[in-house]
């Protein structure tokens, strides 16, 4: 589970950690500054966890009206599934609606590899365009294959790990 901070707004405060939607309502409920007055407004920071899940928080711009979905992805999601929000939100500039956000709803295709040549060589291999003979495997120009697949894919980094993506 993720480890967040409450940091308030306010310079008389202080602020705290959490690690669920309990406990921050919990604490934040409590918090008070010098002058004994409830603290309302926090910047909600990520501080440890899972690198997918640090990139996840950045992708859902984490704040204290949207950290409930931000766990409840966290708990529920699958790395793909938070891979495929990430790209979709924080790449391709989705929007979305954090009560009610379903990572199936974002039309993304995510393949595992580090450059484009060789996701050109990929699609060579798996028949992409069509049957190609042997005796002219040869002559295939993997680089204008891959400056033609650079028109709708685009490389990224996400928890480490380089991917190519398609976002329609």
């Amino acid at each position: 589970m993720p480890q967040l901070h409450a940091q308030p707004y306010d310079f008389a405060a202080s602020g705290f950690y959490f690690e669920s939607l309990e406990e921050y309502a919990a604490k934040e409920s409590n918090n008070r500054n010098d002058y004994g007055e409830r603290i309302e407004e926090y910047d909600i920071q990520f501080i440890d966890g899972d690198y997918i899940d640090c990139d996840l928080a950045k992708a859902w711009g984490i704040n204290q009206a949207n950290i409930g979905g931000y766990f409840q992805a966290c708990e529920s999601w699958d790395d793909h599934d938070k891979t495929v929000f990430i790209i979709a939100i924080g790449e391709a500039g989705y929007s979305f609606d954090p009560a009610n956000v379903n990572p199936s709803d974002f039309d993304v295709d995510i393949y595992h590899v580090d450059s484009m040549k060789e996701l050109a060589e990929q699609f060579v291999d798996e028949g992409f365009f069509g049957e190609i003979p042997d005796h002219l495997a040869n002559y295939i120009d993997m680089d204008a294959i891959t400056r033609d697949l650079e028109v709708d894919y685009t490389e990224t980094e996400i928890a480490g790990e380089r991917l190519i993506y398609r976002a329609n």
